[in-house]
């Protein structure tokens, strides 16, 4: 890997910084999010994973299903938000449960504690106690278990990657060895060596050379079950766009089949674009969901 100055990497990953418009876009995040919550009042679901402040997530039944559509169990999406592990909720990101319902789906939002309060390695845990509980408790709202799907933006893209890789069984006996059926990396983040050497981020992470390496889905063994398909702005820095076509690289086309560069977007616009039915990203989590069979 090159070496590069501190500077430099803060520049390729301050998003707020290379996205002039980027409190525009958290604004519209936060206001959206607050409607979606109030037309979700009577159906929405809150539940607690864990004990730990934020251990805790908002289910979206699909609650518009036709009389035959209700007599099956709906796949389910579970969104896992960005904010590079310190900042943001689930409440930030309510916005993209509508969009997830229109396509059939059981919308799950996460939450989990943030840096510094909690490590990387404590979030991703508690990402894995999360997924378990949704395998466990999700039919009880309509979700079906065996056709669970991830989505995560940023960091979220991170854990999402490293969740493809969880070891279930060894967390729990009962869980399935293929309890995520495939994972949407937007923007994500793939290997956090870059992100130790980013000042205004690790004061935060607490990021060591070993935490880091052992954090990085790219230097982990392609998962055995499942695959993961990655997109990236086109306008966003060269970083992201390498972080992306990495996972691909090191992983293979095979469990990577999409690493895909869409033009005209940043780090932003690419989430809302899941609010646009014909936008290459809804596309591929349209893919996703139609490829997990009802069993």
């Amino acid at each position: 890997m090159n070496k590069h100055s501190p500077e430099w990497y803060n520049g390729m990953y301050n998003n707020r910084e290379l996205v002039p418009q980027a409190g525009a876009h958290i604004e519209f995040w936060q206001q959206r999010s607050q409607e979606v919550l109030r037309e979700t009042s009577n159906s929405r679901v809150q539940a607690f994973f864990g004990d730990g402040q934020f251990e805790n997530l908002d289910i979206y039944p699909v609650v518009n299903a036709s009389k035959h559509e209700k007599t099956q169990l709906a796949p389910v999406v579970v969104f896992i938000h960005g904010g590079y592990w310190r900042s943001l909720y689930k409440e930030d990101h309510a916005f993209l449960a509508p969009a997830i319902n229109q396509l059939g789906a059981c919308a799950v939002v996460l939450n989990y504690d943030l840096c510094p309060q909690v490590s990387v390695e404590q979030i991703t845990m508690q990402m894995v106690k999360a997924l378990a509980w949704v395998w466990a408790h999700i039919g009880e709202y309509g979700g079906d278990p065996t056709r669970i799907h991830l989505v995560g933006h940023s960091a979220g893209g991170h854990l999402t990657a490293l969740l493809m890789n969880a070891r279930w069984k060894k967390f729990n006996k009962a869980l399935p060895k293929d309890l995520v059926k495939s994972g949407l990396s937007i923007s994500g983040l793939h290997e956090l060596e870059s992100i130790r050497k980013t000042p205004f981020l690790n004061v935060s992470l607490k990021l060591d050379e070993a935490s880091a390496v052992k954090l990085s889905p790219a230097w982990m063994p392609k998962p055995k079950r499942g695959q993961l398909y990655g997109v990236v702005g086109g306008l966003e820095s060269e970083e992201f766009i390498r972080q992306c076509l990495l996972i691909q690289t090191s992983w293979g086309k095979k469990a990577v089949p999409i690493a895909k560069v869409i033009e005209g977007l940043q780090h932003f616009s690419i989430l809302e674009s899941l609010l646009e039915p014909d936008s290459v990203v809804s596309k591929i989590l349209k893919k996703m969901i139609k490829k997990s069979k009802i069993k």
